[in-house]
């Protein structure tokens, strides 16, 4: 029996199977156009399908979702595909998995839980930088506030008072100024002319300036919002991965610096790293969720 992680995200759904720790196979598949929940479960369900005709029934599921969901498994709120609002989660999955014991967590809590574990520290701060901006906290080896008790929504801290609307429907958050589209929103506004992920990577590393001033807006965002976390629970490290950021190696040694330059007198900056797994913190973290669920350790 086999252990799977599903990390659904906003552009694509990544699928990873364990059996007895080690990979078997990891796999992914890009939604379709935005019509309706109905017809993105469609796509869930045959690619489901797929898995479970090659390698049969898992022992347990772990899922990393980007939206929040309630106490009764229905998903309350995912500003980026709203049309999950109201899907009831708990029972697509358990439909989907019959036999298998599941469970479900915030994408950016199993990406720390993740990355706590392949780092070895146990009071770290994990920002994931991709269609959103997920994180989590994880202090003396658990995740902070605790499955259950709500997500680290550290994408909604406000950053900017008055500044750009987010799609939760405030304006100044995190998310709204250093997710991937935003950041490329500004290259493109900057340059005069559509910017793609990889015309951005291109233009930073031959040092266009636009490229690094749109690069600036991104990670002056990211520090002024580590900065209040370190201010309030004291981290060891700050972690910087997710899809986006794991393409554009300058983001760490820029967001570094905004650090130094915030830093209170009598403090020392943070420990800034790229993430040890990648894109992959939260499909990781997914997995680390189902091998709790099997062994009964979730509260």
């Amino acid at each position: 029996m086999f252990h799977l992680g599903i990390d659904v995200g906003g552009t694509k759904v990544a699928f990873r199977v364990e059996k007895d720790s080690v990979c078997v196979e990891e796999t992914s598949f890009s939604w379709g156009a935005r019509r309706s929940a109905e017809d993105d479960l469609a796509q869930l369900t045959a690619h489901v399908a797929g898995l479970r005709e090659r390698l049969g029934e898992p022992a347990a599921v772990g899922v990393a979702m980007p939206g929040t969901v309630g106490s009764d498994g229905r998903v309350k709120t995912w500003p980026s595909r709203p049309e999950w609002t109201g899907v009831d989660l708990g029972t697509t999955l358990r439909s989907l998995f019959p036999e298998a014991a599941v469970a479900w967590a915030d994408d950016g809590d199993l990406g720390a839980l993740a990355e706590a574990r392949a780092s070895g520290c146990e009071n770290l701060l994990y920002i994931g930088v991709g269609t959103g901006i997920g994180g989590g906290l994880v202090l003396g080896g658990v995740p902070c506030p605790g499955l259950g008790r709500g997500s680290f929504e550290i994408g909604h801290v406000i950053v900017e008072m008055g500044g750009v609307r987010c799609v939760c429907g405030r304006r100044g958050c995190l998310q709204a100024l250093a997710s991937g589209p935003a950041t490329l929103r500004r290259a493109s506004l900057l340059r005069g002319a559509d910017v793609s992920y990889y015309g951005l990577q291109r233009a930073l590393r031959s040092g266009e300036p636009w490229a690094a001033d749109a690069l600036e807006g991104t990670t002056r965002a990211l520090a002024a919002a580590v900065t209040g976390v370190q201010e309030l629970v004291h981290p060891d490290r700050v972690l910087i991965g997710g899809g986006f950021a794991a393409g554009i190696p300058e983001i760490v040694p820029s967001v570094s610096g905004f650090l130094a330059d915030l830093v209170r007198q009598g403090q020392a900056p943070l420990q800034v790293e790229p993430a040890a797994l990648g894109g992959l913190s939260s499909l990781r973290g997914a997995v680390a969720l189902a091998g709790l669920v099997a062994a009964g350790e979730l509260p």
